[in-house]
């Protein structure tokens, strides 16, 4: 698979990097962030993946989430794909809504028409994009995944559906059980159709309760975040992990909203909690 350097800049010692290439799961061309720290030049380094959120690029998170410095330190490479396919032919939502279609992929395989044919970021991120990282300096035997809203709703429902790839999995604020709430719940019916029961596999609760677990999963929530009673409802993950007696560290963030803000006050605890797990 053909990677084009679209971007480089020196940064804490190592590199930040955008790459573009034509995605055969999306049929588009897509494009990614790459972060190689220092020690990349000695030796293919621990790889952790952040997943975005609603309306956002490979950009929001390589420019505001202030990862790099840390990243950095620990030795831990950083990828951060984009968050939908697009370009020419790649539908949108038909009234501009930012919740649906361009910036929201919300990380599934869609089955409904005219999605189907582009919107495939769980193919995409599952088995395509690791494919082409097979050409930069990381040990893949040692990956973790974070993400942010639909992005920690992704991170959590891809290492549930894949046990093993990820020694360690955290989320920001993640949207715990899209099938009961607004933007879920408008997301997997335009994407997937009707059928309650095709959701449940983009859902961490429903996978849970359907037998799936992790080792471990920290997740970070502001109690000042506007979306945390409408579209996120961290207890409904709380009660599932505890019905399941999957270990959960859920930290309520007194003050904290949605924003970057939030992301880069705890990446750094967040990516300590990776690395520790990622050099066992």
């Amino acid at each position: 698979m053909a990677l084009e350097l679209v971007s480089q800049a020196r940064c804490f010692g190592g590199e930040q990097r955008t790459y573009r290439h034509v995605s055969r799961e999306t049929g588009t061309p897509m494009r990614f962030a790459a972060y190689l720290p220092p020690a990349a030049e000695r030796g293919p380094v621990p790889l952790v993946w952040f997943l975005s959120g609603l309306t956002c690029t490979e950009e929001n998170f390589t420019a505001k989430a202030g990862a790099q410095r840390i990243a950095s330190a620990l030795g831990l490479g950083l990828v951060a794909p984009d968050t939908s396919p697009r370009g020419e032919g790649v539908p949108d939502d038909a009234e501009g809504a930012y919740d649906f279609g361009l910036g929201a992929g919300f990380y599934v395989d869609a089955t409904r028409e005219p999605f189907s044919r582009h919107y495939r970021m769980r193919s995409y991120i599952e088995r395509e994009l690791p494919e082409a990282l097979a050409e930069l300096p990381f040990d893949m035997s040692r990956q973790g995944i974070t993400g942010h809203s639909m992005g920690g709703h992704g991170a959590i429902t891809i290492a549930l559906r894949n046990p093993g790839r990820f020694r360690s999995v955290s989320a920001f604020a993640p949207i715990a059980s899209p099938m009961n709430c607004p933007w879920g719940e408008k997301a997997l019916t335009g994407y997937l159709g009707p059928d309650r029961a095709a959701w449940r596999t983009y859902d961490s609760c429903a996978l849970i309760e359907d037998g799936a677990r992790l080792d471990g999963l920290l997740v970070d929530q502001g109690t000042a975040d506007s979306f945390l009673e409408s579209q996120l409802k961290p207890e409904w993950l709380e009660e599932a992990c505890a019905r399941a007696g999957m270990p959960l560290s859920l930290r309520r963030q007194e003050g904290y909203d949605h924003s970057y803000y939030f992301i880069a006050t705890f990446m750094e605890d967040h990516l300590r909690w990776h690395a520790e797990r990622l050099a066992r």
